[in-house]
């Protein structure tokens, strides 16, 4: 490897130590005789630049005091001097000459293209970034993570460590330094910089590298003068159980260097053929060249090698993993043919014993038919169907009145691959892409055909220009499916192989969605596109990631069956659907948002109330979809979301819950985590509770590879956008960086499923076990939702549940916490459960939860305060009414207001009393007057009055008046007495009567008991009733 000028200032010094040696022994030339210097025995180099730009050249021994008579120095060329490339700098005659044949040169530059080993100049170092002294043992763990050279690269550490390749060099003018570099994995964190005299980045805005899709990539970055040093830094992060592939670079040139003295020789592979070459080609196949070839060697016919050998290899015997299947395309006769191929290039030999010959042709069979959509022609190839009709692979059949074609491409017959699909193979040794098929049609499905390694890449991409989504979802902002993707795949292998599903938009870097490893049984798999955009869709299929001499896996295959894309633009139908039509029933249209086509009429109806409407199927109104409870949907029917609040019965009462504060994204992080050496990481989590209405609100992003992401670019960096998602962070103090580095964001709901009191919606659960508490007075409130991620081990795709937990003493946004089972979140890896503590989960503060306290009559005035009951388990809502004040009277008062009425109400009835029993005395003494008058004759007088009990009177009425009775007693028999009072009144008015009849001639008798009978003549003179 050449090497360039020394650093000026070493180079000073070493140069007075030498004529300092020179005059020593000079000095001491009586005791030994040196002899002169031979060109052979010194070499010329430059003094350092004075301040005008000078140097001077000078004779420096290879070995001091070996000989005597070096040349004297003289004035050497301008510092800014330099050759171009393909030429180097003579320092004989201090004039530029050509590089031979077989030698190449920079100019003014240096080119590391071997690594065998680490070339001189280059420091390589491994450290932990790791602070944390737990994990102390980890800097000792990191000392093997270094860059490791592998022969025409050097490749990086995979681990936790940070693993730095440094080279320093000194530059007298501008210059610049370029590598090629394969960057296939974000789990790894790479950035190249370069640091000034005063050790600062000169571009730091340039030092994060971007991932690699197609194989190699050229980076450069311009020098300034003076001191310069490279950095190449990686640091790996992965979590997961995943070993990321590894960072590789190639070709380190480096331009601006002082001078070059010397060519440097191709190195073994390559040759220059011609004088003042600039670069060494590499030796086709078949062919190798040693170190400094001018031409390449071709091997000989039972030897073989690959592009850019040193050397050739025995070529094996052929095998059945040597050759491969395939079919060949249709004839005019419609007719194919079974077909075997050596795979490329072929390296085995049919000529050595055991070796296996080429199986000869099958017999010709009639051709499977055209994918739906297409039709045969005459030439038996096939062609779309027009628009308007379809076709399920036969004959193209126009579609029925008030139906459309439903676009789409669909591939399940595989006699030739489709136009916009395309294969091809990337090294798995130099990462390059050959011109090779690395898929092979076979009729009925398509399947990877033998790489020249096991751990070739088998590449399979389609390619579709865009999408014509339904109106309706183009019209929704929220609604991300614009289309769908489906194939049926299945993977056959004896070892570790890797089917990798990638997705690119519009050009960009194929991004993983989807891995599946080992053997794998007949499945689907389903991708929802979000953008309308150019996408790519690449199916990788890798045998084994270890490389090893010849084909041993051949018979590990992939096979993908069909492939189904919906909504294509310009596509193409296999039937047709009802479409809605026009009010003249001869043309279709688009119904309006949020309206379903009725299969019978074609007519549109609005979707029912909260319901959502199925944007892929919109058919019958079974494709409006209820809303899951606490839900509501948008003015379209194209989602369902919750608007922040919720009510709920309890006990005979409704409680009103206000999330609003809660809507906008919250943002928190796990507890630390720490991978096998020590690497400290942590679960990043966004989470907008409701969002608004129904747009999401929380955001992660992978800033590993776009720090810097253009403005208009910014939708299709690798970002979230959901109700929650997670991604790895780690801490800029850890990682050494000014950011935080985050990576691998992931969407955990992207619907809403529902919000409610119970613990189970939609086959999601929350277990209360997961955040235990010890008394549950209010409800609590959980949110669920879904994302549209489906993974092996999600088939529903990854769901989140979040309990609303009211904690008065938690204000604000409050906090969020993880199951203690679950440090991640998740005990499953597809449901992650969250609890929310805050005073925000509390329900609105009603009548019922305050109290009035009425205080004591104090100077006539009573006030009535009112307060929460304790504990306050509300936020928000109805306030406390305010203090009241009202009259009152004392207990005094109403004292004295009692014993007045009392005193009132004994006069009152004494009164009564004295009036009742003087009323009753002359009533009995009417009485006793009236009953003696009865008994005299119209001439005689009237007795006189007596106070003597006659016959038949009963003296109990006198008892009144004669026996000491209670109050109680005496009002008793008062009223006993009133009443006969009355009675004996009305009696009289009969003596009356009887009296002035028997003055009119009548006559009486005394009857039994005491009373005197006056007969009383009727109307006809009879005397029958007595009175």
């Amino acid at each position: 490897m050449p090497r360039p000028a020394p650093p000026a200032a070493p180079r000073l010094l070493l140069l007075l130590l030498l004529l300092g040696a020179d005059a020593a022994v000079r000095g001491g030339g009586e005791e030994r005789e040196l002899h002169a210097c031979k060109e052979s025995e010194y070499h010329y180099e430059y003094t350092a630049c004075d301040s005008l730009g000078s140097r001077w050249r000078v004779a420096v021994p290879h070995t001091p005091g070996l000989c005597t008579g070096l040349p004297d120095p003289i004035k050497g060329t301008e510092c800014s001097f330099s050759c171009k490339a393909g030429e180097f700098l003579d320092m004989k005659d201090q004039s530029c000459k050509s590089c031979a044949e077989g030698r190449y040169s920079l100019g003014t530059g240096v080119r590391f293209d071997e690594w065998d080993e680490l070339p001189h100049g280059f420091a390589n170092v491994a450290t932990t970034l790791e602070v944390d002294n737990s994990f102390s043992e980890s800097a000792e763990n990191c000392t093997t993570s270094t860059w490791v050279p592998l022969g025409d690269y050097i490749a990086s550490n995979t681990d936790e460590c940070t693993a730095t390749l440094m080279y320093a060099v000194n530059l007298k003018q501008s210059g610049m330094v370029s590598f090629e570099y394969i960057y296939p994995d974000s789990s790894i964190v790479f950035e190249f910089f370069v640091q000034n005299d005063q050790c600062q980045p000169t571009v730091e805005e340039s030092r994060w590298m971007k991932t690699t899709e197609k194989g190699w990539e050229f980076h450069s970055v311009e020098l300034s003068h003076g001191n310069n040093v490279l950095y190449w830094r990686t640091t790996a992060f992965s979590v997961w159980s995943k070993i990321p592939k590894p960072v590789l670079v190639r070709n380190i040139g480096i331009t601006g260097v002082a001078y070059t003295s010397e060519c440097f020789p191709c190195k073994p592979g390559t040759y220059a053929s011609k004088p003042g070459s600039s670069f060494c080609k590499l030796c086709p196949p078949n062919s190798y060249s040693g170190k400094g070839a001018t031409s390449c060697q071709q091997c000989e016919p039972n030897t073989y090698s690959e592009q850019g050998s040193a050397a050739c290899k025995p070529r094996p015997p052929c095998t059945d993993k040597d050759y491969f299947y395939t079919h060949t395309a249709c004839d005019t006769n419609g007719e194919t043919q079974l077909m075997f191929k050596w795979a490329e290039p072929k390296i085995c030999s049919e000529e050595l014993p055991d070796a296996m010959n080429l199986p000869p042709s099958g017999v010709k069979t009639k051709c499977p038919p055209c994918n739906p959509g297409f039709f045969k022609t005459n030439s038996s190839t096939c062609e779309p169907c027009p628009y308007g009709a379809y076709s399920n692979g036969s004959g193209c059949i126009s579609c029925p009145a008030g139906t459309e074609p439903a676009l789409g491409l669909e591939y399940k017959w595989w006699n030739t691959l489709p136009a916009n699909m395309e294969t091809t193979v990337l090294s798995g040794i130099n990462f390059e892409y050959k011109g090779m098929a690395g898929w092979e049609v076979a009729s009925d499905y398509i399947y990877t055909a033998a790489g020249a390694s096991d751990n070739d890449f088998m590449i399979l991409t389609l390619i579709i220009p865009g999408f014509s989504p339904l109106q309706s979802v183009m019209e929704d902002a929220e609604n991300k499916e614009v289309a769908r993707i489906t194939f049926v795949f299945e993977t056959v292998c004896t070892v570790s192989c890797e089917l990798y599903f990638m997705v690119g938009v519009n050009s960009k870097t194929n991004t993983p969605v989807e891995t599946w490893t080992g053997s794998k049984g007949k499945q689907s798999y389903t991708y929802i596109v979000e953008k309308n955009a150019t996408m790519s869709f690449t199916w990788a299929f890798q045998r084994t990631p270890y490389h090893e001499a010849g084909r041993k896996y051949t018979n590990d295959i992939a096979k993908l069956y069909s492939i189904n894309v919906t909504n294509v633009m310009d596509g193409v139908a296999s039937y047709c659907r009802r479409c809605a039509l026009e009010s003249s029933g001869s043309s279709c249209t688009s119904c309006p948002p949020g309206n379903y086509i009725d299969r019978t009429s074609g007519a549109c109806h609005p979707c029912a109330p909260n319901t959502y409407l199925k944007a892929h199927q919109p058919y019958g109104h079974q494709a409006c979809i209820p809303c899951g409870p606490g839900t509501v949907s948008n003015k379209i029917h194209s989602l369902c979301y919750n608007d922040c609040h919720f009510s709920v019965n309890k006990d005979g009462r409704t409680l009103e819950y206000d999330f609003s504060t809660l809507a906008n994204s919250t943002s928190f992080t796990s507890g630390p985590s720490f991978t096998t050496k020590g690497l400290k990481y942590f679960h990043h989590f966004n989470i907008s509770l409701c969002g608004n209405h129904g747009r999401k609100m929380a955001f992660c992003t992978d800033n590993v590879t776009d720090i810097r992401v253009p403005d208009g670019e910014v939708e299709f960096s690798k970002s979230v956008t959901s109700y929650a998602c997670q991604s790895i962070v780690v801490p800029s103090d850890v990682m050494g960086y000014k950011t935080v580095v985050s990576s691998q964001p992931v969407s955990l709901a992207d619907r809403f499923v529902g919000v409610t009191t119970e613990t189970t919606v939609d086959h999601i659960t929350s277990p209360p076990d997961y955040f235990p508490t010890e008394n549950v007075v209010v409800p609590e409130v959980i949110f669920f939702y879904r994302s549209n991620d489906v993974t092996q081990s999600c088939n529903s795709g990854r769901a989140t549940a979040i309990r609303m937990r009211c904690n008065p003493l938690k204000t604000g946004s409050g906090t969020l916490s993880m199951p203690r089972k679950c440090s991640d979140g998740t005990c499953d890896g597809c449901t992650f459960h969250f609890l929310w503590e805050t005073a925000e989960a509390c329900p609105l503060c009603s009548a019922y939860d305050y109290r009035a306290i009425v205080s004591a009559c104090v100077g006539g005035i009573q006030r009535t305060t009112y307060v929460w009951r304790e504990p306050k388990l509300c936020t928000g809502g109805s306030l406390l009414p305010e203090q009241t004040v009202s009259i009152c009277k004392t207990m005094d008062f109403w004292l004295k207001v009692g014993i007045s009425a009392g005193t009132c109400a004994a006069v009152l009835l004494t009164v009564m009393t004295c009036y009742f029993w003087k009323k009753n005395q002359k009533l009995e003494y009417k009485y006793s007057k009236l009953v003696m008058n009865a008994t005299t004759k119209d001439s005689e007088l009237p007795a006189p009055d007596s106070c003597a009990i006659m016959e038949g009177e009963d003296a109990e009425d006198d008892l009144i008046f004669t026996s000491k009775k209670s109050l109680f007693g005496k009002i008793k028999s008062f009223t006993t007495k009133v009443m006969q009072s009355y009675s004996r009144a009305l009696q009289d008015f009969g003596y009356r009567a009887a009296l002035n009849k028997i003055r009119r001639g009548g006559s009486f008798q005394r009857t039994s008991d005491g009373f005197d009978s006056v007969p009383l003549k009727t109307s006809s003179g009879s005397t029958d009733m007595d009175l």
